[in-house]
């Protein structure tokens, strides 16, 4: 068994329509699902992709309004990466981030930038064989798009202490250990390292990384569970999210990992047309729909403007 790269990365926000803004306008992403979080069913959770919604692409957020900033330390996510297709693209990137009064620097084929809330992204031109995951945008031309992900870093203390885990357990292979290794499956691949923590500790807020996850095939994630366990993962249950079935579990630099099902997908309840339009709930929380429609912050579908012009 092999998981398929990264399935979706979860971050937390202070401001949903900010982060609409951002994620969908300025950097050119679909929101292909706009549903709640089904551990507290007040709080969105926003799902921006390429256009089919495809894993591997999935940037993802719960809002909690008024949220205190966030601040990675040891054993949290730090940086998510994206591939683009050259260095044309980052010039383009730098000039319309720069546009947007967002600072990027660049170095060896990457740009880093931080979203509103201080999330730090970057940019990479990765040669790869992995089919560009790409979202359709006005201002964007095709070949500049972001490709979907290429990898996360995370702080760790000591990132040694999980080599056996990623390697035995997760069957990642290793890059440039302790500090590199890769996941890939038979149709794509996604990278996670370490970089040394800094003293201050991680504050969980806006702003930050809730947990990564990685690809599994259906028919593998109750075997993928059962290896976790018996590498010493202490994973859940498999959870049914509905989209994908899902297992959690830290890795031993204290990452909160999760183990998502390629499947059943965004569309399992709304068309591809309109995917992230309008507000989905899965069964179980669709009895809860009137009284969400006080809590949740309004937010517009941001591909309207397009129909306008």
């Amino acid at each position: 068994m092999r998981l398929e790269g990264i399935h979706h990365v979860t971050c937390i926000t202070a401001d949903a329509p900010r982060n609409v803004d951002f994620y969908a306008r300025v950097l050119g992403l679909r929101l292909v699902k706009k549903t709640v979080n089904q551990d507290d069913p007040t709080v969105y959770h926003l799902f921006y992709a390429d256009e089919e919604g495809s894993a591997g692409a999935d940037i993802t957020f719960f809002e909690y309004p008024g949220a205190r900033p966030g601040r990675a330390g040891a054993g949290m996510v730090h940086r998510v990466t994206w591939r683009v297709g050259s260095e044309q693209a980052l010039d383009f990137w730098a000039d319309r981030l720069g546009g947007e009064g967002v600072e990027a620097t660049g170095d060896d084929a990457r740009l880093r930038f931080r979203d509103p809330e201080g999330l730090e992204l970057e940019l990479a031109v990765v040669e790869t064989d992995d089919r560009p995951l790409v979202a359709e945008h006005p201002e964007i031309p095709e070949e500049l798009r972001l490709q979907g992900f290429d990898g996360v870093r995370a702080y760790s203390l000591a990132p040694d202490a999980s080599r056996q885990f990623l390697e035995a357990g997760l069957g990642f292979t290793a890059v440039a250990p302790p500090e590199e290794w890769e996941s890939r499956g038979d149709e794509r691949g996604g990278s996670y390292g370490y970089d040394p923590a800094p003293a201050e500790r991680g504050i969980g807020g806006a702003g930050t990384v809730h947990h990564v996850a990685w690809s599994s095939r259906m028919e593998e994630h109750e075997a993928w569970r059962d290896r976790v366990a018996r590498a010493g993962g202490n994973p859940t249950p498999v959870i049914d999210r509905f989209y994908f079935r899902s297992i959690y579990f830290r890795e031993p630099s204290g990452v909160l990992f999760e183990i998502a099902t390629l499947g059943p997908g965004f569309t399992a309840d709304e068309p591809f047309e309109t995917l992230g339009e309008g507000l989905s709930l899965p069964p179980n929380y669709e009895r809860l729909r009137e009284q969400l429609k006080d809590v949740l912050t309004p937010l517009p579908n941001p591909r309207e403007s397009w129909t306008r012009r």
